[in-house]
């Protein structure tokens, strides 16, 4: 099998504007990888459906939509990407990864979003730290160690507990508050009901 004839697992690629974190309100491609080493109860990723695909036909996907960002998400997309992929697929675009942290991220990515949530984390540097913040949750303290250009904290939204997810929300930002290296990171794209 040649590079080009590698199929990678792709659950969906769509058009939307970033909902959470640094970049939220700007407009991305989505390219969702499927499979993850951690399987998170509160995943937004169907792992059990996808199409394999080349990195012709993801280019080919990506290229009818109007932008020249991309975020690589999944699932965990770094058990797939390389920057062989980022060559061959996405080159001309702004790359952006959101990624668990516990595979190194390639080299070719623009903007690198981790955001750990067990297992042994590797990545030692990023451009954004986005932590799922509530209760139950790790505390913040725990991965200052990662080296970043923004800290985010996002509250855990508990689905079909609307009091449990203010709780978080609340405690987010009185968190923020007295740590003021942090920024609130809310997730826009359910608030909006935008993908």
């Amino acid at each position: 099998m040649t590079p080009m004839d590698k199929r990678y697992r792709i659950n969906e690629i769509f058009y939307s504007l970033q909902g959470e974190g640094t970049y939220t309100g700007v407009p991305m491609i989505f390219v969702r990888f499927s499979g993850c080493n951690l399987r998170c109860p509160f995943c937004d990723t169907r792992h059990e459906t996808y199409s394999e695909i080349t990195a012709a036909q993801i280019r080919e996907a990506i290229s009818q939509y109007p932008c020249q960002r991309v975020c690589l998400t999944g699932g965990e997309p770094t058990m797939q990407v390389t920057d062989e992929l980022i060559r061959e697929a996405f080159a001309g675009y702004k790359v952006h990864m959101e990624t668990n942290g516990t595979h190194p991220i390639p080299s070719l990515v623009d903007w690198a979003t981790v955001s750990p949530k067990k297992g042994k984390v590797v990545v030692e540097k990023c451009q954004e730290l986005k932590l799922l913040f509530g209760e139950g949750m790790d505390d913040p303290e725990e991965w200052m160690h990662i080296a970043c250009e923004q800290r985010c904290l996002q509250p855990v939204d508990i689905a079909g507990d609307p009091e449990a997810t203010r709780r978080n929300t609340q405690a987010s930002i009185e968190y923020i508050q007295q740590h003021p290296q942090w920024r609130l990171s809310l997730q826009t794209h359910k608030m909006t009901g935008i993908r």
